[in-house]
């Protein structure tokens, strides 16, 4: 399995994602602080793994404190946490993940003879599990969604949502490697994913390293593969999803989505049930990532774009529940209505 990151007595250690396919190099983030600037700058992705990457750096924050007692640690806990926050708007597993580790810090410094060290170690074996979890809930999509693929067909899908933006196996690629698993023939185009390459450089990196066919198109190039009939079904990943099924995801998903609906191609997004958000109540009110401008002037340290020309780079986009054939999660498949199907699997949710 491709390790994305691990837990080390040294630190939090990250395969570094800004320079495969060519090099598999690691990062060594030693406290809190690089734990965040490994998020910002995008050595680790994807919402899953930001999450956990996030619970991670909290226990390592907590685990470095030089606080004498638990009335010191409080404030230095919220620093932490607030600086977690900071790094990445939209992926709502980061939030997730931190109130998951405030809670546990609440829990931990009630008990009776608790101090800082066993906080500490408290805060360590809820982010470990939390990576357990993930891993577990990518496997459990997977065998959600393996029937949803076709049994011989081209599958496309857009930026990676694989092992590499999760703890292991991945949200729809671990859907497309549950169908392999199960003897499906699949053929998946990958978009390239601009201006990060998460599609050229991830997903297909992923895919190869599994013996699964892969080709890589322009983002431009997949409405006409669509018409040719070579695509039978999408499935993508997400940073966000709100309590009516809008989903966020790496920009230029909502295109896919818009083309994949004319086509009568089905549009399927597998996410673990951490990344529905059911207080955001649709797509409009998902605060949207705008990414530095040299992602798009530049690439491998070349200017591509004249001097001074106007940039826009929105890390994502909202698609509309309406395109949405189905949402696999670990807990099962949801179909729209999704609010509906949401307060089937969690009653308490809506």
């Amino acid at each position: 399995m491709i390790l994305t990151l691990e837990w080390t007595d040294e630190g939090v250690r990250f395969l570094d994602q800004r320079v495969l396919p060519l090099e598999e190099t690691y990062v060594l983030a030693k406290d809190y602080n690089q734990v965040a600037e490994v998020i910002t700058t995008m050595v680790v992705r994807g919402a899953p793994a930001i999450g956990v990457s996030a619970a991670m750096g909290v226990a390592l924050g907590v685990r470095q404190s030089k606080a004498a007692d638990l009335n010191a640690l409080k404030p230095e806990f919220e620093q932490i946490c607030n600086t977690l926050a900071g790094t990445r708007p939209t992926a709502v597993n980061l939030f997730w993940a931190i109130e998951r580790m405030r809670q546990r810090y609440l829990a931990l410094a009630a008990e009776p003879g608790a101090t800082v060290q066993s906080v500490a170690q408290g805060l360590k074996e809820e982010s470990l599990r939390m990576y357990d979890e993930d891993i577990q809930a990518c496997r459990e999509m997977g065998a959600h969604g393996a029937s949803l693929m076709p049994t011989d067909g081209g599958v496309l899908t857009h930026c990676n949502a694989g092992a590499l933006a999760t703890c292991g196996y991945g949200t729809a690629l671990g859907v497309i490697r549950a169908a392999v698993e199960q003897g499906s023939r699949l053929r998946v185009f990958a978009d390239e994913t601009r201006p990060f390459l998460q599609g050229a450089r991830l997903t297909a990196w992923e895919l190869m390293h599994d013996d699964i066919p892969t080709t890589v198109l322009c983002d431009n190039m997949a409405a006409s593969l669509m018409r040719k009939g070579q695509i039978s079904a999408v499935i993508v990943g997400a940073d966000r999803i709100a309590a009516n099924g809008d989903v966020a995801n790496k920009i230029g998903t909502y295109g896919v989505a818009v083309l994949a609906k004319e086509h009568g191609i089905p549009f399927y997004v597998a996410a673990p049930w951490s990344t529905i958000d059911v207080q955001t109540a649709t797509g409009e009110d998902i605060p949207i990532e705008e990414r530095a401008q040299v992602e798009v002037t530049h690439h491998g340290g070349k200017q591509l774009t004249p001097q001074g020309v106007g940039i826009v780079n929105p890390a994502f986009d909202v698609t509309p529940a309406k395109y949405v054939t189905a949402i696999i999660t670990e807990r099962g498949v949801l179909r729209a209505p999704y609010a509906e199907s949401l307060r089937e699997l969690e009653p308490a949710a809506l």
